[in-house]
């Protein structure tokens, strides 16, 4: 798979979509976005098939409503939107999933964190999936050594202990520790290109 980066920003993508036509502008979109609203709906308790579904109809809801205009930059930026469209869609699942549908409408909200805790939530799933992408282009481009790159993979996205990650991989729970900085050094320009798809400028 080629990983080269975009360097357009959100904005600049944004126009893109206008076009239905534009398959490119949507295949970036959704490169970018779906990888968030998937794993932002999973952390708001649904199960991967049931975060699949919320993440299409907010997609549909998503370029329905901005092709018809209803984005306003001067009200929020794109982020704020997304969380907004996401979390009514998984509230409207919980809704129709409720044992006493006359009480679900006000209970699916209730159970959903509040608006900055659903912002930060957001923002945490935005670095990682940034990470993500970020190291998926390291691999492409480094020639760093394959343990190396494992090593960093399980330390870093299985969250496994040094202690384990060294006995899988034959090597010494220090050298667990040089292989995460290592593969940080070279992701941080990485990073930085991979961040600036994401600003609303």
């Amino acid at each position: 798979m080629n990983h080269a980066i975009s360097t357009k920003t959100a904005t600049a993508l944004l126009a893109g979509l206008l076009n239905p036509e534009n398959a490119v502008a949507w295949n970036e979109f959704q490169q970018r976005y779906v990888p968030i609203m998937r794993s932002f709906a999973l952390k708001l308790g649904l199960n991967d098939a049931d975060a699949d579904d919320v993440t299409q109809d907010a997609l549909v809801r998503f370029v329905r409503d901005y092709r018809a205009g209803k984005y306003d930059r001067e009200r929020g930026r794109l982020r704020s939107w997304l969380v907004g469209i996401v979390k009514y869609r998984v509230a409207d699942f919980l809704r129709s999933r409720a044992m006493h549908p006359q009480r679900a409408g006000s209970s699916a909200m209730a159970n959903l964190p509040d608006d900055d805790a659903l912002d930060k939530l957001w923002e945490a799933e935005e670095r990682r999936t940034v990470l993500c992408r970020a190291f998926a282009t390291l691999r492409e481009r480094s020639k760093l050594a394959d343990k190396t790159i494992r090593a960093f993979e399980r330390f870093v996205f299985d969250e496994l202990p040094a202690a384990t990650v060294a006995a899988e991989l034959e090597m010494a729970p220090h050298d667990v520790y040089v292989a995460r900085s290592r593969v940080f050094d070279r992701l941080q320009s990485i990073i930085s290109e991979i961040q600036s798809q994401y600003q609303d400028t």
